[in-house]
């Protein structure tokens, strides 16, 4: 994976108010066990991303935003190219942060993905 490498993010719905996509979008849930599912953008197109996400039962997205692995590598959080359930499959792993730095890193994340803007909605 590259520097400028963008990892490819779904936004659901609910995580957009008044046109902006909130950091909560881009902070891991409990559930998550501390990783950020995202797509490697070298491995697939956010329009192709979106379909496969929104094909399955229960998921749904406003569309598709986007960080790069070198804002990740600053702010040390590390990208795993895990290839799981699917082989473009990627995690931004949050585990040595904690709650202040996860939400602070969160807010850093999604403030350069909404300057980048969106790489894909429907």
């Amino acid at each position: 994976m590259k520097p400028d490498t963008l990892l490819l993010r779904q936004i659901h719905p609910n995580f957009v108010q008044q046109g902006r996509v909130t950091s909560q979008a881009f902070r891991p849930t409990p559930k998550d066990e501390n990783l950020l599912s995202v797509d490697d953008g070298d491995r697939i197109s956010a329009a192709k991303a979106f379909a496969r996400f929104t094909a399955a039962p229960n998921c749904r997205s406003a569309g598709v935003m986007a960080v790069a692995q070198a804002e990740c590598a600053a702010l040390g959080l590390p990208v795993i190219a895990d290839g799981q359930p699917y082989p473009e499959h990627c995690s931004i792993d949050f585990a040595g942060c904690s709650p202040n730095e996860r939400d602070r890193k969160a807010k850093r994340l999604a403030h350069g993905a909404q300057e980048r803007g969106w790489q894909f909605q429907p």
